[in-house]
């Protein structure tokens, strides 16, 4: 099964939007290194029906009227992969979790670091929340889409901040 997207502009910029059958794959940043996700062959289609609802949402989201998202989502990946991100869909708006909460949550503590990079490749940005996931000091750390992406994120969703010095 082939991938189709589509481009939205968004307050932290351009973000590809990817869906594989009626299911959304990912969600892209305009600066994302090209081998972060892994897709199949991508063909565009802005009227697709999955990206639509995708792009509707989360304009929704960014103007403040949305705080959870309702799309079928097809995660590529490791099976402790699917785990960290199932985890981080647990997470509520406006909170987060370290990385040590989530190797927690999904039964595996000592995992820190392989959360770490899982939260690093988690396909769908934003609608699997990886930029709820902080350091265990309450800093921001590393962020696919930057550290004033996941900060603006955050603020929009009141979350405490505290910047990694």
């Amino acid at each position: 099964m082939s991938y189709v997207y589509k481009f939205m502009t968004s307050p932290v910029g351009q973000l590809k939007l990817v869906a594989r059958g009626e299911k959304l794959a990912a969600v892209l940043w305009e600066n994302d290194r090209p081998d972060r996700v892994r897709l199949g062959a991508l063909r565009e289609d802005a009227r697709h029906a999955a990206l639509c609802q995708a792009e509707q949402q989360l304009a929704e989201y960014f103007a403040g009227k949305r705080v959870r998202f309702d799309l079928d989502l097809d995660f590529a990946g490791t099976e402790f992969q699917k785990r960290v991100w199932q985890a981080l869909l647990t997470i509520p708006y406006g909170q987060t979790r370290s990385y040590r909460e989530i190797a927690a949550q999904i039964g595996n503590a000592d995992a820190v670091r392989a959360v770490g990079a899982a939260n690093g490749r988690n396909p769908i940005s934003i609608i699997a929340p990886c930029h709820r996931v902080i350091g265990s000091s309450g800093s921001l750390t590393g962020f696919a889409g930057g550290l004033q992406a996941k900060a603006l994120l955050l603020s929009l969703e009141g979350a405490p901040l505290r910047m990694a010095a």
